[in-house]
């Protein structure tokens, strides 16, 4: 067990706390399985509703939180200004707060989409484009390029060229890509 556990490198990216990438598929091998870290991840930041990216993620963690299946890591950046949960409702104009109680009544993505729509902002074509070259490209160029960078050297993918991004380092976290 001692052995595991010293090879076992915990990273944390984008509010989780996973098994690195060397050690992910073999974590219960030996009977260790409660060293493994979750099960079920959070939708995909790429997924997306009525085009919007990000948003069916951000719903995703709240149904998982309020159902408990939502890994600790995870649960201080819910709704965190300084977090893409954050950030989108502030896109939308709506309190993180509301949107949460919105959801745990229930419905579709859609539809508490349409909600955030009615009790924040309507966007339009051209805000779903900005929105989503914002969500898609955090991390490259901007001024969280630092923090993917050593995220990246703390999992040992430093020279990884294809993961350029923070949703490209959480598809990986998460087991998305390999």
């Amino acid at each position: 067990m001692r052995e595991l556990i010293a090879t076992a490198l915990f990273v944390y990216v984008a509010g989780g706390c996973q098994l690195s990438w060397k050690h992910r598929k073999d974590c219960t091998a030996g009977g260790y399985a409660i060293y493994c870290r979750m099960n079920t991840y959070p939708k995909s930041p790429k997924e997306m509703t009525r085009g919007m990216m990000y948003f069916p993620r951000m719903l995703d963690k709240i149904r998982q939180y309020a159902r408990g299946e939502l890994h600790e890591d995870y649960h201080k950046n819910l709704g965190g200004p300084r977090t893409l949960d954050g950030a989108c409702c502030n896109f939308l104009r709506v309190n993180y707060d509301d949107l949460r109680e919105r959801v745990l009544q229930g419905g579709t993505d859609e539809e508490i989409l349409e909600w955030c729509f009615q009790s924040g902002r309507q966007l339009n074509e051209g805000d779903v484009v900005i929105w989503n070259a914002f969500a898609s490209k955090l991390g490259w160029r901007d001024s969280f390029t630092s923090v993917l960078n050593e995220r990246k050297k703390k999992y040992g993918i430093a020279d990884r060229t294809d993961i350029l991004t923070i949703p490209d380092l959480i598809d990986f976290d998460e087991g998305r890509k390999s």
